[in-house]
């Protein structure tokens, strides 16, 4: 399951991945796990992504139907 909405988001902005994951202070591989489903990542890194992106944090962290359930 994949967050098409965090992806999509991301791209709008003009930002790659590795530009997000520095303003978050996050590894590439750990937002790259978050924004493909994998894990969940901390609730305050999805308020930092809704402030860099102005999208409500509800709406990025939805996952899209399709594959397994995120784990923890």
């Amino acid at each position: 399951m994949a967050r098409e909405v965090l992806k999509g988001a991301r791209m709008g902005a003009g930002m790659t991945q590795q530009q997000v994951a520095d303003r978050l202070g996050v590894s590439l591989r750990h937002y790259c796990r978050i924004e493909s489903g994998e894990v969940m990542g901390k609730i305050l890194m999805w308020d930092d992504l809704e402030d860099l992106f102005g999208v409500n944090q509800r709406e990025l962290r939805r996952l899209d139907p399709g594959g397994d359930p995120p784990r923890r």
